[in-house]
């Protein structure tokens, strides 16, 4: 996660002295757009929101969501971190949202869900969306530390769309062991920092009553959630998976845990902003 801010300051620094990005193989015109997100910072509510669609509705449900929503909650003061579908499961999608505080969380979503956008698309999506109960509640495990946000996908310089691979690992904790966890979990993460993988944010439970009732969260946590961006499937295959799956045995012999963890593979949608943004040509 270090690794990434400091690259994302390198692209700051280049933008201000109009020189080139360091390994972006961009001039400092086009990674300009980095400066553009400085102000989409510091988002410590994250909501991890997997959804179940009807069978044969996913596409269809990731073309309403990518035209009609990442603004829409941007706008108020909210943000879509980056949305996905997931590989082991055909008709799951999942996206992530963050606010700035837990007491924007009710302002944003009242404004949202009883507004004019909502309420003019509403019928056609809940059609197709039988199960969107599964959000857990989340913070950063730092409060510095959260997920970066990336600029938006440019539809003209990257016209195929969002890039790259993207994993959850989630962390069932045993109540009153997060933090003796989260010092193991640290830890075993540092071994994900291969080439080709980001680190995007370590979250964990944020254990507050539901403020916004109309959208049930999950109570049966803790839980501890890392994500990392993935450069293709080689990578992931050869370089990742190993040690993510040496680190979940590790981890789950620790004791600390209440089931073994879960490992969710996740392929961007067009528009989302949590994606492969290459540190080197």
């Amino acid at each position: 996660m270090q690794n990434f801010r400091s690259w994302l300051a390198a692209l700051a620094t280049c933008v201000a002295l109009g020189i080139a990005a360091p390994g972006y193989g961009k001039p400092a015109s086009e990674a300009s757009t980095m400066e553009s997100v400085q102000h989409l910072q510091d988002y410590q509510v994250v909501e991890f929101r997997r959804y179940v669609t009807s069978d044969g509705e996913l596409a269809k449900f990731v073309k309403y969501f990518d035209t009609y929503f990442p603004e829409a909650f941007e706008q108020l003061g909210a943000m879509v971190f980056g949305q996905f579908t997931e590989r082991d499961h055909p008709n799951h999608f999942t996206w992530l949202r963050g606010f700035h505080d837990i007491n924007a969380r009710p302002i944003v979503n009242a404004a949202f869900y009883y507004g004019p956008l909502w309420k003019e698309h509403r019928v056609k999506v809940n059609a197709i969306l039988p199960d969107s109960d599964n959000v857990i509640l989340l913070r950063p495990l730092h409060p510095d530390q959260g997920i970066t946000v990336l600029p938006a996908v440019d539809p003209v310089t990257e016209d195929h769309g969002a890039q790259g691979v993207v994993v959850a690992q989630i962390f069932a904790v045993k109540k009153g062991s997060e933090e003796a966890f989260a010092k193991q979990a640290e830890a075993a993460f540092g071994a994900y920092r291969i080439d080709g993988v980001h680190p995007a944010g370590v979250l964990v439970s944020l254990d507050v009553p539901n403020n916004f009732p109309q959208l049930p969260i999950r109570t049966d946590g803790p839980f501890l959630v890392w994500l990392g961006v993935v450069r293709d499937n080689s990578t992931l295959d050869k370089g990742l998976a190993p040690r993510l799956a040496s680190a979940e045995q590790s981890l789950l012999a620790g004791g600390l845990l209440r089931s073994a963890p879960e490992r969710v593979v996740m392929d961007p949608t067009p528009r989302s902003r949590l994606r492969w943004l290459p540190m080197s040509p």
